[in-house]
């Protein structure tokens, strides 16, 4: 017996998407696998690691926790998407590559979504509202502090912009 495929539009990174998914099909998995979007990644299935984190109407979320046909409508950010116009690396990205926030990276899409839309929210944090800012993110090699640092100098690199 095959399951039933729905038909969903998504609109990833500014580009609309019309696919065929089951009605359970994972955000993150939809976007892994059905568009080839492999910047966000898996780690747990259970919300708690943030690297899946994609941007939902400017809003951190956890893809792993959203159905795809649930996100029909909504405008929706992944790591792919957080470059400049030109291709360039976004002030985000760029600030992670300067500070080495990055090991082996698995964690690192979720923690640049995550940054992206926290620094919209507070573009000049404090020492502790950065690290707050990065608190539901996990990380396994690096010990957070150049991520931290990561936070300030993306700030200074977008108040530059």
């Amino acid at each position: 017996m095959t399951e039933e495929l729905h038909p969903v539009r998504l609109v990833v990174n500014e580009t609309a998407y019309d696919i065929r998914v089951p009605a359970r099909r994972l955000l993150s998995d939809a976007l892994r696998q059905d568009l080839g979007l492999t910047g966000t990644h898996v780690g747990c299935e259970h919300g708690v690691c943030g690297a899946c984190t994609i941007l939902v109407d400017g809003k951190p979320m956890r893809s792993c926790l959203l159905f795809a046909v649930s996100a029909v409508g909504v405008e929706i950010t992944t790591v792919e998407g957080l470059t400049n116009a030109d291709g360039s690396l976004g002030p985000v990205q760029q600030a992670f590559a300067e500070c080495h926030g990055l090991q082996c990276g698995f964690c690192t899409p979720g923690f640049l979504t995550t940054i992206t839309a926290g620094l919209r929210d507070n573009p000049d944090p404090t020492h502790d509202e950065a690290r707050e800012m990065i608190a539901g993110n996990l990380c396994r090699c690096t010990g957070y502090q150049n991520i931290v640092k990561a936070v300030e100098r993306a700030a200074v690199l977008g108040a530059e912009s």
